[in-house]
């Protein structure tokens, strides 16, 4: 590697890990930023807008890829994925500035959706410039290897968002960070989005787009060309259908659903989960480098599908094993207390809610979702025409129907039916950032490390696979869309489905069926209609 191809690949990756730090860094203070803009509303409406606010992010990339790659196709990677990063920046860092609503009202909450939109439309832009940009550099049979550490950026965000948000409220305290400290983390990224647009404004054009420039080939409609014409479409399509949707959902379930599930599900404290999720990111991250540099060897295909097989069918005993060791007696008492939901089903809503508006306030609906929340396991008896009552294992049946105190009582039961409480001495907690060695801890970090490395596997020949399916012409455009679709909204939606899941059937383990579903689908797609790329010269004139 030259000095000149190290400094591309630092320019793409490390430009890639600032914006995906300030995207995830809304995520992870969701809660609190909810209580900072929406705070007209009560806790639970307002809640309610913080994560609407955090979905508009993900739904408008699809549009983000449009724009930008388009900008990209007709202008050059270089100066557009420099204005992505700027609109990134600029957008995170007016977030850490930005009034609370209790300054300037509703306006706080209007402005704080619109900058979540910016930040989103920049994502859609800011990776197939990278990955387009970095793979036009890299040497035939070498590209796998060089766009990998365009892979690791997104993980290295998440990584590195933690690792600062952690280290602020250990130095400032909870109540401070609460109050004004949550604002550091985002006016931070102002200096590293200094240091990315001066490391980017360093480098040339792409070669093989600044060809095409001179030789006057490029495309003057790239979208119409990429979409509109069935030869192109076709293999968006397949590249959707066939390797980013499986890819999607075994990065977000490796990485974010083992983090819902260890907060949320598990009970987990949230220093422990987010210190258990960074561990496993730094052991098994090396993976996007050597499945990347693996792929120049044996092919894009075997490793990509090969990862998204073995995930779908070791998911369930993972899981299971890490409910085991997180909360060895909430574990226990999802396979010994029977509990059961005694309703009229016709009565029951699917409780999908991608962006937390929805309302579900049917008895069913409010049974099943009490329970879901106090992550125990049940399941559903359909009593067509009586009222909606959940029985516990040696307790008194309790009616959900004009029950005010329904809520409470619930919580009650199923403490005294043998559920133990959130803090009970049984859930993993760790002391210190390098309690590792304890029985728990270890094993929990074995098992997160290798749904990360399921990550790497699917992920870290991606972007060499859809770089090398497209012409030079439209290429920012045509593998931008099938990504972002694949990864913001199927990969996105995977909590909320996830959750719905799980309040449907009442097992805890049941959301899991998502990504191996999908994983599965996709994986078979791929096999017998996504041809191998690795030797594909991305200088031709038609798509492969």
């Amino acid at each position: 590697m030259t000095k000149e191809e190290k400094k591309v690949i630092l320019a793409s990756s490390l430009g890639t890990v600032f914006e995906w730090y300030d995207f995830y860094l809304y995520g992870s203070l969701a809660v609190l930023i909810g209580a900072k803009f929406f705070s007209m509303f009560d806790e639970t409406t307002r809640n309610i807008f913080a994560l609407l606010a955090f979905a508009a992010g993900f739904l408008v990339r699809p549009f983000g890829a449009l724009v930008f790659g388009r900008l990209g196709d007709l202008v050059g990677r270089k100066y557009t994925f420099l204005v992505t990063i700027l609109i990134m920046g600029a957008s995170t860092f007016l977030v850490g500035v930005l009034p609370g609503s209790e300054s300037i009202g509703i306006t706080a909450a209007i402005i704080l959706i619109i900058l979540r939109c910016l930040q989103g439309l920049a994502l859609g832009g800011e990776y197939g410039g990278a990955a387009t940009y970095v793979a036009e550099h890299a040497p035939h049979g070498r590209r796998g290897f060089y766009t990998s550490f365009i892979q690791i950026t997104a993980t290295a965000g998440l990584f590195l968002s933690l690792l600062v948000i952690l280290g602020v409220r250990a130095m400032i305290g909870e109540a401070a960070f609460a109050d004004w400290g949550w604002r550091i983390p985002f006016l931070v990224s102002v200096v590293l989005l200094g240091i990315s647009v001066w490391i980017r404004m360093q480098m040339q054009e792409s070669p093989a787009f600044q060809k095409m420039k001179e030789e006057g080939t490029h495309s003057k409609a790239p979208i119409g060309e990429a979409f509109g014409q069935w030869k192109n479409a076709k293999i968006a399509l397949f590249a959707l259908l066939g390797l980013v949707m499986g890819q999607a959902v075994v990065w977000y379930t490796g990485q974010f659903y083992a983090l819902f599930f260890l907060g949320s599900v598990l009970k987990v404290d949230g220093f422990t989960t987010n210190m258990l999720i960074a561990w496993s990111l730094l052991l098994g991250s090396g993976g996007f480098v050597l499945f990347g540099w693996l792929s120049d060897k044996i092919g894009r295909k075997p490793i990509i599908i090969g990862g998204m097989v073995l995930a779908a069918i070791t998911y369930f005993p993972i899981f299971k094993m890490i409910s085991a060791e997180a909360n060895p007696a909430l574990h226990r008492a999802h396979s010994e207390i029977v509990v059961t939901v005694n309703a009229d089903t016709s009565r029951c809503s699917f409780q999908f809610n991608p962006t937390g508006t929805a309302r579900f306030t049917q008895p069913c609906d409010i049974a099943k979702a009490a329970l879901a929340r106090l992550s125990v396991n049940y399941s559903v008896v359909n009593t067509p025409g009586e009222a909606v009552v959940v029985s516990i294992a040696g307790q008194q049946p309790i009616s959900a129907v004009g029950n005010p105190q329904f809520a409470a009582q619930l919580g009650t039961a199923v403490t005294a039916a043998g559920y133990p409480s959130a803090s009970n001495d049984s859930v993993v907690k760790m002391s210190g950032p390098f309690d590792i060695f304890r029985g728990h801890v270890a094993v929990l970090i074995l098992m997160l490390t290798i749904l990360v490395i399921y990550v790497t596997m699917v992920y870290g020949p991606i972007a060499a696979a859809l770089v090398e399916m497209f012409p030079t012409r439209i290429r920012y455009t045509s593998m931008s869309l099938p990504y972002h679709i694949g990864n913001g909204w199927f990969g996105g939606l995977m909590p909320a489905t996830a959750f719905a899941m799980i309040a449907q059937t009442g097992d805890v383990y049941y959301g899991l069926w998502y990504p191996i579903v999908i994983a599965l689908v996709c994986a078979v797609i791929g096999i017998f209609f996504v041809p191998e790329s690795k030797d594909n010269d991305i200088n031709q004139d038609e798509a492969r």
